[in-house]
Formats: structure tokens, sequence, C-alpha cells
């Protein structure tokens, strides 16, 4: 799965949260200052041409919807960083987590949970 840029990134993010929206509903969707129409028209079929966003055609408008989950797409980023960064070691990846992001105790604590859920799921 190619990346994408940070400006096609934001630009999924909002794809995402709409579902599927009209050019006018993705500007509107910016933040101030907005990205000029072209930004955003360059940006979509960039996209369209990675496959991450394609169209349906209502007279001279055009209804964008995302091809790719949101989850896929990220969950292809953290195998790619595990892979990449931390010699395919999940435990690395963890570890380097767990201590350079100051995390809390009990946001700790709640990650030792979801941990802990994932373990009894796969031991059935």
């Amino acid at each position: 799965m190619t990346q994408l840029t940070n400006a096609e990134e934001q630009l999924m993010e909002h794809l995402w949260k709409l579902e599927k929206a009209f050019m006018k509903d993705l500007l509107e969707a910016y933040p101030e200052p907005k990205p000029a129409t072209t930004t955003v028209a360059t940006l979509l079929k960039r996209m369209i041409d990675k496959k991450f966003v394609a169209y349906n055609e209502f007279g001279n408008s055009r209804e964008y919807y995302p091809l790719v989950k949101k989850t896929t797409y990220f969950s292809k980023h953290v195998n790619g960083l595990i892979s990449n960064f931390f010699n395919n070691s999940a435990s690395q990846f963890a570890s380097f987590f767990t201590t350079e992001t100051n995390l809390s105790a009990s946001e700790l604590e709640d990650l030792k949970k979801i941990i802990d859920s994932e373990i009894q799921k796969k031991k059935k």
C-alpha cells in the first residue's frame, strides 16, 4: 500500500470522518485558513490515482468516498514502523512506546488491561 503525504492524510481524515463528501463539504471540514479549491482538487486526484479515494458523479458534481478504511491504513503504518525501526519486534516497539511517551500510571494500566484481554482471546 502506498503512503499518503501529510496533506493527503489530513484530507483523508476529513473523508474518513464524513464517509462521503462533495468538494464543498471537504473544504468546510478544514479549519481556517482553508486550502484553495484547486489544492484540494489536486490532492483528490493524486489520492484517486493511488486508489485511496473514488467518487460518484451527480451531474457536474463529484461525491468522493474512501476506498481504504482508516484502521487498515494505520495498521499497515504501524506494522511498517515495527518492521523498519524495531527489527520486526513488537516487544521492542512496546518497550520504546511505554518508556519514551511519558504515559501516566493509569494509561499504562489501561494498556495492560488491553494486552491482558488480547492474551485471553488468543488462549481460547
